[in-house]
C-alpha cells in the first residue's frame, strides 16, 4: 500500500468499475536508475509495476524528476545531464512497451519556473529534442507529450513555450485544468471547457494544424470542506458534464484524466486529500457513478455536437451505432426548465448518472438541473426536444 492508500488489486478494480481505458501514474526516474547505471522496476516502483502489468487499461506514464546520483538534473541542465535523462525515458518505455504506453514529460515544469530560473521554456525544449527519440526508438507508437503544465494566467509561460518550436518535438500537447480555488460561480465544467478551448486555440496557432492532440492529463475537484472545495454533487454533475462536452471535441482531445481515481488521505478539509472519485477507504462517492455513466454514454459515439437549447441550458447531441442520444444540463442553476421528446418517439428513453434503471422519456416533461438528463432513442436520429421554463 502507498502512502496514498492505494492498493494495486483494489485499484485496478474500480478502474474496471468505472469502464476507463487509462490510468495516468509516475514513473520516476530516482526509483528506476539506482546506482552503477542499472534501470528497471525496484521494489520501490512495485505498486506500478503491477497496475501497469495488470493490462487493464492503457498506461500514462510521466517521465520525470531528477536523480540524486546525477549533477544538475533537477532539471536536467546540461547536456550529460540530460544525455542521463534520456537513457533513463529509453530503458523505462523499453519496459512497457507491450502495455501500449503514452509517456509524458515532467509534471508541472513551469510551476517550478516560478522558484527556479532553470525550469525554462528553453531548457523544457533542450529536454524534449533528446528524450523524445530516446522514446521513439525502443517506443515508436507511443505518443510522446510535452506541456503537463500547471496553472498558467494570461497563457504567458505556455506561450514561450509554443514559440520555442517544441510541438515538433511532440506528438501532442498535455495541460491540467483545475478551478477549485476560483470564485464559486467559477468552480465549474463551462470554465474549464472554456480555458481548454483557449488552449486548443493556441497550439493550434503554433502548430499550423487546427487538429493537434490534446490531452488533458489533469482536470477535477475536490471535495474538502474548505473555503476552495465543492460538495460531492457538484464534483460529480462537474465531471459528468465535462465527460459528456469532451465528445464534441475528439477530432482533437485525445483524452482526460480525472485528478484522482481515490481520496489521498483523510483530512476532510485539506485540499489534496479529497479529489477522488472514491473515498481513502474505496468507497464510492456520487462522482464514481455520474463519470462512470457519462462514459457510458458518449463512450461509442461516432459523432457529437454542442447546443444550446435556451440561455444556459446545454445539449450534446451525439450519434452512436446503437442509436441517436442527447444529454441535457443547465450552467445556470437558479433558472429552472424542463424538456420533452417532439412527437412520438417510442423507445426512447431517460436516466439521470447513477440512476438503476432509465424511465419511458415519451410525452413527459423532464426538469433540467445541472445533473445531465441522458436521454437515448433505439433509433439512429438524435430525439428532437422541445423546452419551457419550468412551471
Amino acid at each position: 500500500m502507498s502512502a496514498r492508500g492505494y492498493v494495486p488489486s483494489e485499484n485496478v478494480a474500480q478502474i474496471k468499475q468505472l469502464g476507463f481505458n487509462a490510468f495516468r501514474d509516475d514513473f520516476p526516474w530516482s526509483d528506476f536508475e539506482v546506482g552503477g547505471r542499472r534501470m528497471g522496476f525496484t521494489p520501490r516502483l512495485g505498486r506500478l509495476e503491477a497496475q501497469v502489468r495488470s493490462g487493464v487499461a492503457r498506461p500514462l506514464l510521466i517521465l520525470a524528476f531528477g536523480h540524486h546520483l546525477v549533477p544538475n538534473s533537477t532539471p536536467p541542465t546540461t547536456d550529460e545531464a540530460r544525455q542521463r535523462f534520456a537513457d533513463y525515458a529509453a530503458a523505462a518505455a523499453q519496459s512497457v512497451v507491450p502495455q501500449h504506453p503514452i509517456f509524458e514529460l515532467w509534471n508541472e515544469w513551469n510551476l517550478a519556473a516560478k522558484k527556479d530560473a532553470a525550469f525554462s521554456p528553453e531548457n523544457y525544449l533542450a529536454l524534449a529534442k533528446v528524450a523524445r527519440p530516446a522514446v521513439k526508438r525502443v517506443a515508436p507508437n507511443a505518443p510522446f507529450l510535452v506541456g503537463a503544465l500547471g496553472d498558467d494566467p494570461g497563457w504567458t509561460w505556455t506561450e514561450k513555450m509554443l514559440r520555442s518550436g517544441i510541438l515538433q518535438y511532440a506528438d501532442g500537447a498535455s495541460i491540467h485544468l483545475y478551478n477549485f480555488c476560483m470564485g464559486p460561480s467559477k468552480r465549474t465544467s463551462a470554465e474549464i471547457i472554456d480555458r481548454l478551448t483557449a488552449f486548443h486555440r493556441l497550439v493550434g496557432q503554433a502548430s499550423g494544424n487546427p487538429d493537434y492532440p490534446i490531452y488533458v492529463t489533469e482536470t477535477g475537484w475536490t471535495t474538502a470542506t474548505n473555503k476552495c472545495g465543492v460538495n460531492e454533487q457538484a464534483q460529480a454533475d462537474n465531471t459528468a458534464q465535462l465527460i459528456l462536452w469532451a465528445s464534441t471535441a475528439a477530432r482533437w482531445l485525445k483524452g482526460m484524466w480525472l485528478y484522482e481515481l481515490k481520496d489521498s488521505g483523510k483530512n476532510p478539509t485539506e485540499l489534496e486529500d479529497n479529489f477522488g472519485l472514491y473515498r481513502f477507504d474505496n468507497a464510492p462517492k456520487p462522482v464514481a457513478c455520474a463519470a462512470q455513466d457519462a462514459w457510458a454514454f458518449i463512450r461509442s459515439s461516432l459523432s457529437a455536437e454542442r447546443r444550446e437549447l435556451a440561455s444556459g441550458v446545454v445539449s450534446i447531441n451525439a450519434s452512436t451505432a446503437s442509436g441517436g442520444r442527447v444529454a441535457v444540463w443547465s450552467e445556470a442553476p437558479d433558472r429552472r426548465y424542463e424538456i420533452r421528446l417532439k412527437g412520438d418517439q417510442q423507445g426512447t428513453s431517460f436516466a439521470m448518472p447513477c440512476d438503476q434503471t432509465a424511465k419511458p422519456a415519451s410525452g413527459v416533461w423532464i426538469p433540467v438541473s445541472s445533473t445531465p438528463v441522458l436521454i437515448a432513442a433505439n433509433d439512429s436520429a438524435v430525439p428532437a426536444l422541445e423546452i419551457r421554463p419550468a412551471r
